[in-house]
């Protein structure tokens, strides 16, 4: 049996990722004989793409609530990928692109199924309630955008 995965670890949701790659093969144990396995060596081309106006989320976020996020994920293999899990990157501060703070703004982690089709050129992943707004949230952060750092993780 064979299994691929490829794991994707972007600095911001608005960014490029970075992209490695990682294979393993199992044979359970048992009983004699030989058996062979061909790995992919060439598990590249899942990237976090800018999200633009036109992908917003459906829902607004308001201070002690939560709203949709949205993550744009390309493609470039053969074959189709399947996103596992979207999480924050821990230590990265989630920022507002009119600067304000504090953003009160945090992501909680998603786990799923999103499937990206081969050679695609921009999937959206919309994660309902993943990002949160505390009461601490400054009065300038009304209206913005916010980047958030995750990591994306994906399979074959």
């Amino acid at each position: 049996m064979t299994r691929r995965s490829l794991t994707v670890v972007t600095a911001a949701v608005l960014c490029t990722a970075a992209v490695s790659g990682v294979c393993a093969a199992y044979w359970p144990g048992g009983g004699g004989g030989s058996a062979t396995a061909d790995t992919a060596t060439n598990l590249t081309g899942v990237t976090v793409q800018a999200v633009t106006v036109g992908d917003s989320p459906a829902t607004t976020l308001l201070p002690n609530g939560t709203a949709e996020a949205v993550v744009k994920v390309a493609n470039s293999n053969s074959f189709p990928v399947t996103v596992t899990s979207v999480s924050l990157i821990g230590g990265q501060p989630v920022t507002a692109a009119n600067g304000c703070t504090p953003t009160g703004v945090t992501f909680l982690d998603q786990a799923g199924a999103w499937v990206v089709p081969a050679g695609s050129a921009g999937t959206l992943l919309h994660l309902p309630g993943a990002v949160a707004m505390d009461a601490t949230s400054a009065s300038g952060c009304q209206g913005t955008s916010f980047s958030i750092p995750v990591t994306v993780v994906a399979r074959q």
